[in-house]
């Protein structure tokens, strides 16, 4: 088309057709207003209120969005006050608007919302009404084109089971979910990065809860190749957070340093509350490391440094850097509750308060050559068996060279003067027995020549080592020669 004929086109007329506002329709205030009105008698009155909602239902004459909205309201409200029949009976109703009386986006919005609802009970007498919920629900897009709810209401399903740690319907689930990602040839569906990574992550916290580490390192390794993907800030918190504690179970504490440290940034950058918890196994693993870097110089981890949820985590990590041991006992009583609720701190925080006692007890031992168990418990305010066990972790490992008298409760320890000078004293030893061997065992030095007329002058060595070995021989071959020319009266070398 030339611009010609397409300036021609565009001078011609289009006639737009506009709707007039006084010919709209006004929704329906009774409905609207009863809708409303229900909703403020939610608290006082919940009966009266579901029977409010389910009128706004009845008075529609075709399903749409008001009678959607006042079957979820119903349903809630049954569920709370345990009306498990009348709660399923109207989701059943529920899950038929969602083919055609509402749009997609908000059918899916709206039935996460309710499986969310629900999932949040902590009541055992909830849980038959909650597996209800999700079985119609995946029923319901069995007959559609809907995968993606079918995949989310399953992962959800799955984490439902993870909360509530039945690990055997969560194998199951996951099963289900691998399938659902999977090629017909069985290789992992690429397109489907995002959702196969929510279901490593949810797998990854089963190995990591039930101490499965062989499947765990496996699992997390496969993971982290997985580049398809644009996963959620937090399901990457999740796998790092599992990675971070399956390392520190290997004591890799630099590997787990790192994944803590990601897994917090990830956290962070969420939203998730989680970042709290993850930042105080950081702080555990800095310590584990014997690290003079604090945590809290970072960056990312320098606004939380005065966070009242962590302090106690920041004064004890400062403790531990100075080898401050008393302050540090008084931190971890005082911040008892804060520091040990969580299971995983209090399986490894043992380690570093040994570490501290450790650090304090060398310290304090230096001057000493000889000590009693007792006088090292009051300086350091622990026990006499802890202190004996510390020192002898440390005369096995050979930090210090010393015994312990179990009897008298004494530790007599070598001097680090004693100790050198013994070791010169040994390795002076060894050297001269390796020349010893050389010189007198490995060598000819020494030996008679087999000449028997040499022998007869009394000639001992013709042969030696080095330039006097050879000088010395030189001068009995002459001998030699002046005994042949001048009879057996001839000396040799002036005798």
């Amino acid at each position: 088309m030339s611009d010609d004929d397409f300036m021609q086109e565009s001078d011609q007329e289009y006639d737009f057709d506009y709707e007039d506002d006084e010919d709209e329709e006004s929704p329906d205030v009774d409905v609207e207003n009863k809708y409303y009105n229900a909703k403020q008698m939610k608290q006082s009155s919940p009966q009266e209120a579901i029977a409010e909602f389910l009128a706004v239902v009845a008075l529609e004459k075709e399903k749409g969005d008001w009678g959607f909205k006042g079957l979820k309201q119903a349903i809630k409200l049954e569920f709370k006050l345990k009306e498990y029949d009348k709660a399923i009976e109207h989701y059943a109703e529920l899950l038929t608007y969602i083919k055609s009386a509402v749009t997609r986006n908000y059918s899916e919005k709206s039935l996460n919302n309710m499986l969310d609802y629900i999932s949040n009970s902590s009541d055992p007498a909830d849980m038959a009404c909650m597996e209800r919920f999700y079985d119609m629900t995946l029923e319901a897009f069995q007959g559609t084109n809907n995968e993606r709810l079918w995949l989310k209401t399953n992962i959800k399903l799955a984490k439902l089971w993870l909360d509530r740690k039945e690990y055997g319907r969560l194998t199951k689930s996951i099963r289900l979910l691998h399938q659902a990602c999977q090629k017909p040839d069985g290789s992992d569906d690429l397109s489907k990065g995002t959702y196969l990574l929510e279901v490593y992550a949810i797998e990854i916290q089963m190995f990591s809860e039930t101490g499965n580490n062989k499947k765990l390192k496996a699992l997390y390794q496969k993971s982290l190749r997985v580049r398809s993907a644009v996963p959620h800030p937090k399901i990457m918190g999740v796998i790092r957070e599992c990675g971070g504690k399956m390392y520190m179970s290997e004591e890799n504490w630099k590997e787990a340093q790192s994944d803590f440290f990601e897994s917090f940034r990830n956290y962070d950058e969420a939203g998730s509350l989680r970042r709290i918890q993850v930042l105080k196994y950081l702080v555990l693993t800095s310590m584990l490391m014997k690290s003079e870097i604090n945590p809290f110089d970072s960056q990312e981890t320098k606004p939380y440094r005065n966070d009242p949820r962590i302090v106690g985590m920041t004064d004890l990590v400062e403790a531990y850097q100075r080898n401050e041991i008393h302050r540090y006992e008084q931190i971890l009583e005082s911040h008892k509750a804060e520091i040990l609720s969580d299971p995983f701190i209090r399986e490894h925080i043992d380690e570093v308060t040994r570490n501290v006692r450790t650090e304090a007890l060398t310290k304090l031992i230096k001057p000493y050559t000889r000590f009693t168990l007792s006088f090292i418990a009051d300086q350091l305010q622990i026990s006499v068996p802890e202190v004996q066990e510390i020192l002898g972790f440390l005369i096995l490992d050979k930090k210090i060279r010393g015994q312990i008298n179990q009897k008298d409760g004494t530790v007599e320890v070598a001097s680090k003067s004693d100790v050198e000078r013994m070791e010169s004293m040994h390795e002076w030893c060894k050297q001269f027995e390796n020349l010893w061997k050389t010189v007198l065992s490995e060598r000819e030095g020494y030996k008679l020549d087999a000449d028997p007329a040499i022998a007869a002058a009394g000639l001992v060595p013709t042969q030696s080592i080095g330039p006097i070995g050879e000088e010395f021989e030189g001068r009995a071959r002459m001998s030699k020669r002046g005994l042949k020319g001048k009879g057996r009266d001839s000396s040799f070398l002036g005798h």
